[in-house]
């Protein structure tokens, strides 16, 4: 608990009452099952999303043009991660799903990562429901294996941050580049 809040305060923050939109459930569900029998179908499957907080920070939904569909790679993205961290918002928090392909020296991988960016630049205010919240959209994303919390740029654009928390040493190649 933060020791600069009072624990009424705590309180409301622990009881932010933010709920999570069914569109982010399907959102996730799509992403992680992987039964995609026609070329059109796995275009259209997503690579990475954000979610955010609603204007009246009630829900948490899926935001608007942010996302990256696995038929965008090789057209119009190159590098899907690069273009993943650029999504993020330099001063507020959000939520993301990204679906790792990566290489270890024995197999190649597809993982999901939950990742809660929390820039240090975001508003305290914002930071405080995000962090707050966060429990309501992992109860949901059941079977993630990788978590991430992200407080910069720093600690997020270099691909090897994310090879570190797939797997370590073992992951050679992320997103069909070496690690």
């Amino acid at each position: 608990m933060n020791p600069s809040l009072n624990s009424e305060q705590h309180i409301t923050i622990e009881a932010s009452g933010v709920t999570v939109n069914d569109e982010v459930i399907r959102v996730f569900n799509d992403m992680k099952v992987r039964k995609s029998s026609s070329t059109e179908d796995v275009k259209k499957r997503k690579k990475a999303v954000l979610f955010c907080l609603s204007e009246d920070k009630k829900k948490i939904i899926v935001e608007e043009g942010k996302q990256i569909l696995v038929g965008d790679i090789g057209e119009s993205v190159d590098d899907p991660y690069g273009c993943f961290v650029k999504l993020l918002p330099p001063n507020d928090c959000r939520y993301g799903l990204y679906d790792a392909t990566y290489e270890t020296k024995e197999s190649k991988k597809e993982d999901l990562v939950f990742i809660f960016w929390a820039p240090d630049g975001a508003p305290l205010k914002s930071k405080m429901i995000y962090a707050s919240s966060k429990d309501a959209i992992k109860k949901k994303f059941t079977g993630i294996k990788h978590e991430w919390q992200v407080n910069g740029l720093d600690d997020i654009q270099d691909r090897a941050a994310l090879a570190e928390k797939l797997g370590g040493n073992v992951v050679v190649s992320l997103e069909g580049k070496p690690v």
